[in-house]
This record gives C-alpha cells, sequence and structure tokens, in this order.
C-alpha cells in the first residue's frame, strides 16, 4: 500500500465495518430538534448582562420540561437504535462483563463478610463465610429487591461483633439514604427506618447496640432534588428503636456547612467526630469524646480546629494520635499528637514529606505495623513500616497500576488489597503480617485475550510546559497512521486522582481497533495539594490546555486524527469535555459530556453547588465572575459553529448535579449549531448521579455510547473523502 490516500481509504472502510452501518455520501443530512422555548431571562452580574434563555429548563418536573424531555430522548433513540452495530456492541459487552466477582473480605465477629458477584448479577451479593475459602452464605441479596421500586444498595455496616447489618438504600439512583437493619442471628429485618441521610456510612458503638449515623433536616415537599443541601448533624441510633428517638451527638447551626461524621478508636475509647468545611478547599477539623469518662464527664474537645489544611486519623496507640495531613506538606506526611499535649510544638513527625504523595496509611499488625500507599506518577506504590516510620519493605506489586485496601482493626494479622490496571481485573492479594508472605487470594479469570493489548504510560507538555503524564492502552499491532479511533477521557478536579484501573467497555473499544486514553492533568491529586491549587478557581484555565493538550499529542503522533478522536466525561469531567469542545470545536470528532456543571454562574443555587465554590469560585464575586464567565460552558456556546456531533448525557433524579445544567447547555448547542452533526440529548429516567441502577442498563448505557462514538468517526471520515 503506498500513499496517504491509500491509508486514508482503508481506515475508512475500516470504520465503516465496525460501525456496520450505510454512510450516506454526503455525510451528515441534518436533524430537526425538538423544540426548545426561549425567553426573555437575562441577569445582572457587577454590571454585566448575562442572558439565561433556556432558564425554564431548571424547572425540572414541569409539563412543558417533561414534553421536552420526551422529544428529545425520541430523537436520540432514533439516531442510537439506527446504528446497526449497537446490538452487536451490547451483546459483547455483557460477554466481557460475564465473570466471577469478589471483593475484599473483611473480618467481623468470628466470620468473613465480602461482596460476590456470579457475573451479570444486577447487583452484587453480600456473603459471609466462617473462614477463607469456606462455603459462603448469603447475607444480603440486592437482587431480590423489588423490581418496580428501581431500588439499589448505597451502603452496609456489619457490627463488631457480627450480629447486626445495617444497611442503606437509595431510590432511582437518589443521593437520599435510607437505613434498616437485620439480625444476621436469625435473618429477620427489624423495624428500624432511618430517613434523610445522604451519606453510605454508619458506624457502630462499642457495645453493638446502635450506630452513629449522619442526618438533615427533611426537605420542603417538591425541592428533594433540588433544594440546598447541608446543615448534617451526627446522631446514634438504638437497634430495635424508632428514629424518634435517637440521640443527637452533634450539631453546629451556626456552621451549616459544616460536614461532619463520628466513629469510634479500635479501642473504643475515642468517639471521633471528623469535620470537612464545604466552604474551604479540602480543609477539615477533628474533635473527639473521650468515652473512658463517667457520662456525664464527656465532653467534646477541638483538637484541631483551624480549618488550615487536611487532617486524617487512621487510628491511635494509647493518647497517641496517628494523623494524616498536608499541612506543611502539599504530598502529604503522617505526624503524632499526644492528646495530653496536643500544642503544635509537641507534634511529632512519623513519615515525612516524599517526592510521591502520600494518599493513605494504615495501622496493622497487633499496633506494630503502618501500611503506606504512595502515589508516583499516578501509579501506586506501598510500604511497610514501623510504628516509628523506619522503612522495612516495598511491596512487590504485579506492575504499574492501582492498589487500594489495607484494611482492618489494628490488632489483625492479616489484611488484603486489591491491584487493577488497563489491562489488568481486580486481583485481590492477601498480606500475612507474621510470615511476610503477600499471595494471591482471588483472580479473576475475564475470557478476554488481554494478550492482545498494549498499555503504557506517556508523558507530554500542557501549553505553560508542564510535565503531563498520561495512561494509553490500544492493540499490539496499532498502526500509527492517524486514523485509528480514540477515545479520551478525564477529569481534573477536586483533588480526584485518575489512576489506572480495568473496565470491560475499555476492553470492547480496543476490540474495535480504538485507542484509549486517560491523562492526569491538574485539579486532580496524582502529584498532591499543589497539583490540585494548579487547577483550582482562576487556574482553572490549567486544566482545560493540559486536556487539549492530551488531545494534541494524540494527533501528533499519529494516534489518532480530528474525525475520529471522542472525549469523554463524568460530572465534573463533564464540564471538562464541554468546556474543551468551547475553546476547540475543531480538535474533536465527538463529545460525551455526561452529567457535567455545565452553568457555572448557577450551579451554587442547587443541592451541594455551594459547597464547590472553593473550587471553581462564586458567581457572586466579582472578581470570580470574570473568569467564571470565560469558560462556563453553557455561556461560551457560540453561534454561526460548526461544532462536532455531541451526546449529553444525564438523569433526572441527579439530586447532585441537577439535570436543569444539561437541558439548558443541549438546547443552547442545538440552536447554535451550523453543521450538520448531531446535538443529542440523553435523560436516563429513574437514575441519579452514580449512573444506572442496575448492571444492564450500565452497560447498555457504555455500549451506547461506544456505538455513537463508531457511528460518528465513520461518517467524519467519509464526510472528509479519500
Amino acid at each position: 500500500m503506498q500513499g496517504g490516500s491509500d491509508v486514508r481509504t482503508v481506515r475508512i472502510e475500516m470504520l465503516a465495518l465496525l460501525a456496520l452501518s450505510c454512510v450516506p455520501a454526503s455525510g451528515w443530512e441534518g436533524f430537526t430538534y425538538p423544540y426548545s422555548r426561549i425567553c426573555d431571562q437575562v441577569d445582572d452580574f457587577f454590571g454585566t448582562p448575562v442572558a439565561d434563555p433556556y432558564r425554564w429548563l431548571e424547572e425540572v418536573d414541569s409539563p412543558e420540561t417533561a414534553q421536552w424531555i420526551a422529544a428529545q430522548n425520541e430523537l436520540t433513540e432514533s439516531f442510537l437504535s439506527a446504528i446497526p452495530c449497537r446490538d452487536d456492541l451490547r451483546a459483547r459487552l455483557r460477554e466481557l462483563e460475564d465473570y466471577a466477582t469478589l471483593s475484599m473480605p473483611f473480618r467481623k465477629g468470628l466470620r468473613y463478610f465480602f461482596f460476590t458477584n456470579t457475573g451479570l448479577q444486577e447487583h452484587s451479593v453480600l456473603c459471609s463465610a466462617e473462614s477463607l475459602g469456606a462455603e459462603p452464605v448469603v447475607v444480603l441479596d440486592p437482587n431480590l429487591f423489588p423490581e418496580e421500586a428501581n431500588l439499589s444498595l448505597a451502603g452496609t455496616s456489619v457490627s463488631d461483633d457480627g450480629r447486626y447489618l445495617a444497611w442503606g438504600l437509595s431510590g432511582s439512583g437518589s443521593d437520599w439514604v435510607d437505613w434498616y437493619v437485620t439480625d444476621l442471628g436469625t435473618g429477620q429485618m427489624l423495624g428500624d427506618t432511618l430517613r434523610w441521610t445522604k451519606t453510605g456510612w454508619v458506624a457502630w458503638n462499642a457495645d453493638n447496640t446502635g450506630f452513629y449515623y449522619c442526618r438533615m433536616e427533611e426537605p420542603e415537599e417538591g425541592a428533594e432534588y433540588t433544594g440546598l443541601s447541608g446543615g448534617e448533624e451526627v446522631w446514634l441510633h438504638r437497634v430495635g428503636s424508632d428514629q424518634e428517638s435517637d440521640s443527637l451527638v452533634y450539631a453546629r447551626t451556626d456552621r451549616p456547612d459544616w460536614f461532619p461524621s463520628a466513629w469510634l478508636t479500635d479501642d473504643d475509647r475515642y468517639l471521633i467526630i471528623d469535620i470537612y468545611d464545604g466552604n474551604s478547599l479540602d480543609h477539615s477539623g477533628l474533635s473527639y469524646v473521650d468515652m473512658g469518662l463517667p457520662p456525664a464527664d464527656r465532653r467534646v474537645v477541638e483538637l484541631l480546629n483551624g480549618f488550615d489544611a487536611t487532617y486524617s486519623l487512621i487510628g491511635n496507640v494509647g493518647t497517641e494520635f496517628y494523623i494524616l495531613t498536608n499541612r506543611d506538606a502539599p504530598q502529604n506526611r503522617l505526624i503524632s499528637i499526644d492528646i495530653t499535649h496536643p500544642e503544635p510544638e509537641n507534634w511529632q513527625t512519623i513519615v515525612p514529606e516524599r517526592t510521591e504523595t502520600l494518599e493513605s496509611a494504615s495501622i496493622l499488625n497487633q499496633s506494630k505495623s503502618l501500611v503506606l500507599q504512595y502515589s508516583r506518577d499516578a501509579c501506586s506504590v506501598v510500604y511497610l513500616s514501623g510504628m516509628d516510620g523506619a522503612f522495612q519493605e516495598e511491596l512487590a506489586l504485579p506492575g504499574p497500576g492501582t492498589v487500594w485496601g489495607f484494611g482492618g482493626r489494628q490488632w489483625e494479622t492479616e489484611t488484603f488489597y486489591q491491584f487493577t490496571s488497563l489491562l489488568s481485573p481486580g486481583v485481590i492479594h492477601r498480606y500475612d503480617f507474621e510470615t511476610g508472605e503477600d499471595s494471591v487470594y482471588w483472580e479473576p479469570e475475564t475470557g478476554a485475550d488481554l494478550s492482545e493489548y498494549t498499555s503504557e504510560q506517556v508523558f507530554y507538555e500542557s501549553r505553560d510546559g508542564t510535565r503531563i503524564p498520561m495512561f494509553l492502552a490500544y492493540p499490539a499491532d496499532l498502526a500509527r497512521d492517524g486514523y485509528n479511533p480514540a477515545l479520551l477521557t478525564g477529569y481534573g478536579g477536586f483533588g480526584i486522582p485518575m489512576t489506572p484501573w480495568y473496565s470491560s467497555s475499555t476492553i470492547l473499544w480496543l476490540e474495535q481497533g480504538g485507542v484509549f486514553a486517560m491523562p492526569c492533568i491538574r485539579g486532580g491529586g496524582e502529584y498532591g495539594e499543589e497539583w490540585h491549587l494548579a487547577g483550582v478557581g482562576e487556574n482553572r484555565i490549567n486544566v482545560y490546555d493540559d486536556f487539549i493538550g492530551a488531545a494534541e499529542y494524540l494527533i501528533e503522533e499519529g494516534y489518532t486524527s480530528t474525525p475520529c478522536l471522542g472525549i469523554e466525561g463524568g460530572s465534573n469531567g463533564g464540564t471538562l469535555v464541554a468546556a474543551c469542545l468551547n475553546q476547540r470545536p475543531d480538535l474533536f470528532g465527538a463529545v460525551i459530556p455526561e452529567m457535567g456543571v455545565l452553568d457555572q454562574l448557577r450551579y451554587h443555587l442547587f443541592t451541594y453547588g455551594w459547597s464547590w465554590v472553593p473550587e471553581y469560585g462564586d458567581p457572586e464575586d466579582p472578581g470570580d465572575f470574570e473568569f467564571l464567565i470565560r469558560y462556563s460552558p453553557y455561556h461560551n456556546i457560540r453561534d454561526g459553529i460548526e461544532y462536532p456531533a455531541v451526546l449529553v448525557t444525564t438523569a433526572d433524579h441527579d439530586d447532585r448535579v441537577v439535570p436543569g445544567h444539561s437541558f439548558k447547555y443541549a438546547a443552547r448547542l442545538q440552536a447554535a449549531q451550523t453543521g450538520g452533526a448531531p446535538i443529542l440529548i440523553r435523560i436516563h429516567p429513574d437514575a441519579g448521579h452514580g449512573g444506572a441502577v442496575g448492571l444492564t442498563e450500565a452497560l447498555d448505557r457504555s455500549a451506547d455510547n461506544l456505538a455513537f462514538l463508531l457511528e460518528v468517526f465513520a461518517r467524519n471520515l467519509e464526510a472528509v473523502g479519500p
């Protein structure tokens, strides 16, 4: 084969075959979109008029919006259902997902507990066993929940003596969680019902007669999914009683922006109250109650109340508290504070800051060992040390990837952890402190031939010269001719790192000859707090530059080209890809913003949005408004632009990032589109911010996204011509 035109012709034929569609020679034929009424809403921001022509779509339950949703879903479904490869992709993804999985075991009382899934069960099942490898007994099977109720398990907590199970239920994917209790001895569900919580955890008290949990005031009727959230309080619930009898443990009515949580140290001596400040960048406080004192003498002691950094207690040995913090250490360090002499000048540094980021730490092995988990260029590194921080050994991991786990009570001499990477499904290891043996406890068999693919980490320079890491996976025989379908995904916010992990949908993409790319852009936590702050507020332009730089790298290195380059991101990642589309509509072949924060001038008026102000900026501050208006996705859509194909997705029960963001963005983009490529929105019914409630819907959504990309790429290349 000679010449670039021949290469392009072959690639067009290959993509057309992948899409299995008859592509018209004229490329896109244009779309007739549902009617979206334009209103005359104009807001004044410090003398600057800002139009909001689709404000009415924020009323997500109005009859007019419901009609709009139905029409938009009908259009989107008509496009997706016409892609002949759609059903084949859905079926193949089910095959790839059809393998048994097991969660990391944990011990409570005399039994181990863990979740299992035979492969295609809609929900994983909580089981227990008397010993590792013993026959499991089903404890709770969410697959038996009434299907019409659209319920999902949102959290579980087994009492330390193994007698009770507290479990939380979410309806239609909402963040609201109702809690119930089951007696594991009899298998009977008790009468306990706890409502108006938004957390997936509870913490049992010392005698296992009750548990601590957080709750909010009952919202006004009709505002359950959109009203402002805050004012959490810590309560103690006694098993067998009703919620009205619960005891208030901690509340700060003067600080509705604080998010407290409570739990007992392993020795049951101290009730720890962690407090996250919603009006700061991940700053936290730490208080405690000495439960060894007579009840009349117990009081809340504010150990760390400056809210000047993050503080996370990993455990205690007597009065010595071991705390992970980024105070004076952007990469984090481990300190100890003797609470009898808590002044900062008496703090001891146990593990000093390193060039690697210390992500987590655990105390285990009869309180004699520390497990220290670091991130090195977004890959996990694990060290073992003594309680004085003295290095003992580095765990030999299977390769570059992501590790999590190392849980257990401080006196336990075994622990479990899981390793995964782009081409390695979750392998569970058991580490025995008494023998020093690190053994594989569980290794799934996926049925996919992963030897056909290659993964690697590359580095590229962003616009300001910053070195950015990126993980890639692609077929081993990939030709870098510039015409491979490529999917670029990212997040870039809230200090959350993007690390390599296994997904059946990624393998499906690789089977189609695709390139999968995931850059570790600023705003995340891959390199500690400084990396995070480099993408916050006015610095957020760095996040978009980093992501655009990743796309340019893939093109320059011949992995792909604009007609077959798709970008996808969810939540803050949805904000990312929408903002990058606005900046460079010429760079991408297709865009999938999922549940994004797309109106940066009104996000703070709904649910938890006010707590994102430290991350994004304050629309009610004139200085912050100046940069927010420059990158707000909804407000930076331009008329007269030929945009690439876009598939916006959201959910009607998303009570974290309310669907009005996506509604308004899609309506505005449809109105502005001058090209023929489709601007579609898919509104998932009875679902929330966390995604699909069951496995089947989750797999179908993923397959549909890939089908959309393949169809779009085939049409894009056909329009370009040989």
